[in-house]
């Protein structure tokens, strides 16, 4: 069976009424026989129709035993960490997600837990970091903003050598592109706001598991912590699986145009995308990533401040400033001041997130339009440096 195919028929008809789409249980609570005698549901923070639902079609997509939804990416990363406990040591890779960097620093780091930042680019790095005490590996592959690829089976066995647990947060491939557990992770982890949901119209996190024995106690903590998601963002995010092969492929195929469009752009010094051959680990990405390398392009101007990337971003007519990715319109943004702002700017900056780094997150718009907003963005901008060169 195809990717595609699989992706379509991963979504279950109603077996009771035979509906095509799933049902919305907007319900609190379930009406039980008897004491402890139920239809399997008692109490929607424990389980609902909906959300299992969902839990099962991203367990099935990302080759996995147990799918857990929860109400933000963020809440789903909480529950990973969840798993640790005071004097447990973390792997984490240095160009990480914003939200990641403050969750890990700001709470988990005065409960005892320490993180250490590496270059997972390298997986001799990773290897060279583990202590005793390591007790789990964070992967992002490919990672937010720099787009950098770790690979992801030879840090598997560095992880499974060491006991320890890695985990891959899989938003910006998707399991469309990429099934980290098949390559040996052992928890995957998805903000499926952006592009499992694809329409910038929810706030939701997954984890999935590969072993039954892990997933049960990420179950627990859903359960025990209560962070759980929605049954009507559920469906949402159900019906944004059914157009993702699709929707991910254009996303691609645009993402590509544009990078290519910037790789030769003379205001533009660097380009970060894993399907230009040009990339770091382009090799390692085309293994892992099956049928394109995702919507995201990141880059650096040549004029290398913060004020000509502000500039830049303030330009574009297609390109939406705005947080998050993923979804059907394109948006831009400037991490340095928006996503990676709670990051210290010397730890930033040392993670390949200059002040002027842009990150694009490419929509479904034709390519053509999206490379002639960037280009009178460009002019703009190049107009505006002359005019600040002639005034001095």
């Amino acid at each position: 069976m195809s990717n595609a195919t699989q992706l379509i028929h991963s979504i279950p008809v109603d077996p009771q009424t035979g509906a095509i789409s799933v049902p919305i249980y907007q319900t609190s609570t379930f009406v039980q026989e008897a004491p402890g005698v139920n239809k399997g549901y008692d109490y929607a923070r424990s389980n609902n129709p909906t959300r299992a639902t969902l839990e099962q079609i991203i367990a099935q997509l990302e080759k996995g035993h147990t799918g857990v939804a929860f109400g933000s990416g963020l809440a789903a990363i909480d529950a990973v960490l969840k798993l640790l406990q005071a004097g447990d040591e973390i792997i984490a890779v240095d160009d990480i997600y914003g939200g990641a960097f403050r969750l890990f620093t700001h709470i988990y780091e005065k409960f005892g837990i320490k993180v250490t930042y590496v270059d997972t680019t390298k997986a001799e790095n990773v290897f060279d970091a583990v202590t005793p005490n390591t007790r789990l590996i964070w992967l992002e592959t490919p990672t937010n903003p720099t787009l950098k690829i770790s690979d992801i089976a030879a840090i598997a066995k560095i992880a499974k050598a060491s006991r320890c647990l890695l985990c891959v947060d899989n938003t910006f491939a998707s399991p469309a592109l990429q099934q980290p557990l098949t390559l040996g992770a052992d928890i995957v982890i998805h903000s499926a706001t952006k592009y499992l949901g694809g329409h910038s119209d929810l706030i939701a996190g997954l984890v999935v598991t590969r072993e039954k024995e892990l997933g049960d106690k990420i179950k627990f903590i859903q359960n025990a912590s209560g962070a759980i998601l929605a049954p009507f963002d559920s469906w949402l995010v159900i019906r944004g699986i059914e157009t993702l092969h699709l929707r991910v492929k254009q996303h691609s195929a645009n993402a590509l145009a544009v990078a290519k469009y910037l790789q030769q752009h003379p205001l533009v010094d660097s380009v970060y995308y894993p399907g230009l051959e040009t990339h770091h680990n382009h090799e390692i990405a085309k293994q892992q990533s099956k049928g394109g390398f995702g919507g995201v392009v990141s880059f650096n101007l040549k004029n290398d401040t913060e004020e000509a990337a502000i500039s830049f971003v303030t330009q574009t007519q297609y390109f939406k400033l705005a947080e998050s990715l993923g979804g059907v319109k394109s948006l831009l943004c400037h991490p340095a001041n928006m996503t990676h702002k709670s990051i210290p700017a010397e730890k930033r900056r040392s993670s390949g997130v200059s002040d002027s780094l842009i990150r694009l997150s490419v929509g479904l718009e034709e390519a053509e339009d999206l490379l002639a907003d960037l280009e009178q963005a460009f002019e703009k901008v190049a107009s505006k440096q002359l005019k600040a060169t002639k005034t001095v």
